[in-house]
């Protein structure tokens, strides 16, 4: 199966390779994006069985992975706007 784009992509646009700024925006992200994964294996690992007690520590605790990891991304995002700014 191939993705097909919205528009038609350039030949400029098929060989354009990400930015530093934007490596360096995906590196910020990346203590979300792996808490996000974590949960999500947590909840396919729930999705055919009842859930345990112990089942729903290892959900909670990946949720609030993900808060702590979003809020701290936040903070770091505000801190730069504000001394940008």
């Amino acid at each position: 199966m191939k993705i097909l784009p919205l528009h038609p992509l350039s030949d400029v646009e098929q060989d354009h390779e990400p930015t530093d700024t934007e490596l360096d925006a995906i590196d910020a992200e990346m203590p979300l994006i792996r808490a996000e994964v974590e949960e999500l294996d947590v909840r396919i690992s729930l999705m055919d069985r009842p859930v345990t007690e112990l089942d729903a520590r290892r959900l909670r605790r990946a949720r609030r992975k993900v808060l702590a990891a979003r809020r701290e991304l936040t903070n770091q995002t505000r801190t730069v706007t504000e001394v940008g700014a």
